[in-house]
């Protein structure tokens, strides 16, 4: 008799889900779906709100990724004004920006997802998690782990006023500059954290990479897609965080487009599926083909591992020798190996605590010119970063009194949402067999949504009153009749 099989609630990611497994007769899986079950509506309540607001009010959507909203808002608001902000409240934004990703990427590897690995899925549950990490990684760790997110926790709020609710990127800069004392502490600060990142990723190569199960783990088919890829890169080409085009390379790693932030909308589409509040992004000129992979399909994926497959490199030493030994590892590029998203975050952690010193030592930076006042009439404006976790859009409309008329969010969860699917889809299908199905299964099955770091409650923006609802009746195990409401064709 088929089967049906839910993990809920989904575990060691922010925000909430679901997945739903579907059995056939034989026990195999039949289908899958990974499903998010909250809504927000940060798109409609900005509506009427002076734009310079925004900035202060999008860092609520999400309190693991405060800073990316907060900069992107940012960006978008200097795009709405035409505003060009001087050259040191740039590097304060930067360096406020790269300690963000930095305790992004920290809490991300030791809290989430290196229970997968350490101690691995064998693991009694109980201990799947940061506790039973230390453990195995010993209490010194643990404390490192702990003293340096808080460094770069520390670090955005001398910067922005807060670490969690930042506040001091405005329209044409920020309200404030940085002291001399502040640099000083900042760099002592970013000086561990260089230290640390490197110990981090000697801890992934030895305990990950040196045990042959968990590599022959991230080399094999049970978590691999070939996708299209995209990411910001800067002028040379290097992944950058903060500005840049958006390049999308095809599967075999070949440039498929390269565009500006302003025009987003000519690139990316959003699919509407009735059993997710989650939109799915697909490449315009391939199309939407539903959750399939490959160079015909338009799901393209973003986060760590797509930035670094469409980078040249990295713009920092040390992160550029991490850079290489992941590709040489793989021995391609692109790599299609979901769980090398985990890798290629901590290269991006040490190239970030690496901009973090080489900021906080440039003399420009205590610069007290840091804001340009807007003058020009407000119109429209789009603003673009790379979040932890991928891309993320923010798109203003305004009257010519500056009061938000339209916003549209693309956040990066969202662009990796047919992936996930896609990986959840695979995992449980090359898992699950005969029926037989056990704890440790079910969380290799969670590891290829984990991988993405997803940010369900920065992704839910699907607006009250506009819900996509389908309603199937069912009689006798066959659907007779669908009722539908605003749901993509």
């Amino acid at each position: 008799m088929a089967q049906k099989i839910t993990i809920s609630p989904i575990t060691r990611l922010e925000g909430h889900g679901k997945i739903d497994i579907f059995l056939d007769d034989q026990g195999n899986v039949s289908d899958t779906y990974f499903q998010v079950v909250e809504l927000r509506g940060f798109e409609k309540f900005c509506q009427g709100r002076p734009v310079e607001e925004l900035p202060r009010i999008m860092p609520k959507i999400c309190g693991v990724c405060p800073g990316a909203h907060h900069m992107a808002s940012s960006k978008a608001a200097d795009a709405v004004y035409n505003v060009k902000i001087p050259t040191a409240a740039r590097k304060l934004r930067e360096l406020f920006y790269n300690a963000h990703i930095a305790h992004s990427h920290i809490l991300h590897f030791f809290a989430l997802a290196a229970p997968d690995f350490i101690p691995g899925a064998e693991a009694d549950p109980a201990k799947r998690n940061v506790i039973g990490l230390i453990d195995v990684v010993g209490k010194d760790v643990g404390v490192e782990v702990l003293k340096n997110r808080g460094y770069a926790q520390r670090i955005q709020g001398i910067i922005a006023g807060h670490p969690i609710h930042p506040v001091a990127s405005i329209p044409g800069g920020m309200s404030k500059p940085l002291t001399g004392d502040e640099r000083k502490e900042i760099e002592q600060m970013g000086r561990s954290l260089v230290d640390f990142a490197q110990k981090s990723l000697k801890i992934f190569e030895d305990l990950v990479l040196g045990n042959k199960k968990y590599a022959d783990l991230i080399l094999g088919d049970i978590y691999h897609h070939e996708t299209y890829y995209a990411g910001l890169v800067d002028t040379q080409g290097y992944v950058n965080f903060y500005d840049g085009r958006i390049r999308v390379v095809d599967p075999r790693g070949k440039e498929f487009v390269t565009f500006d932030a302003a025009d987003y909308l000519q690139h990316i589409g959003e699919r509407v599926e009735p059993w997710s509040y989650l939109k799915f992004p697909y490449l315009k000129a391939v199309g939407w083909k539903g959750l399939v992979d490959g160079p015909e399909s338009g799901v393209y994926r973003v986060n760590s591992l797509a930035r670094l497959n469409v980078a040249e490199g990295m713009a920092t030493p040390l992160a550029q020798e991490a850079y290489e030994k992941l590709f040489a590892f793989f021995g391609r590029k692109p790599v299609h190996n979901t769980l090398a998203f985990h890798w290629a975050r901590l290269i991006e952690n040490l190239f970030a605590c690496e901009e973090v010193l080489r900021l906080s030592q440039d003399p420009e930076i205590i610069d007290p010119k840091v804001r340009t006042l807007p003058t020009k009439k407000p119109t429209e404006g789009v603003g673009v970063v790379e979040a932890a976790r991928g891309t993320l859009y923010h798109h203003y409309v305004t009257d010519d009194q500056g009061i938000v008329k339209k916003v549209n969010l693309i956040v990066a969860t969202v662009q990796n949402n047919a992936a996930m699917g896609m990986s959840v889809r695979k995992a449980a299908g090359k898992l699950i067999k005969n029926g037989e199905v056990d704890n440790r299964l079910l969380d290799m099955v969670e590891m290829a949504f984990r991988a993405y770091d997803p940010c369900l409650a920065c992704a839910t923006h699907c607006l009250p009153g506009q819900m996509p609802l389908e309603v199937r009746l069912i009689q006798q195990g066959k659907p007779i009749k669908t009722l539908a409401r605003n749901m993509s064709k």
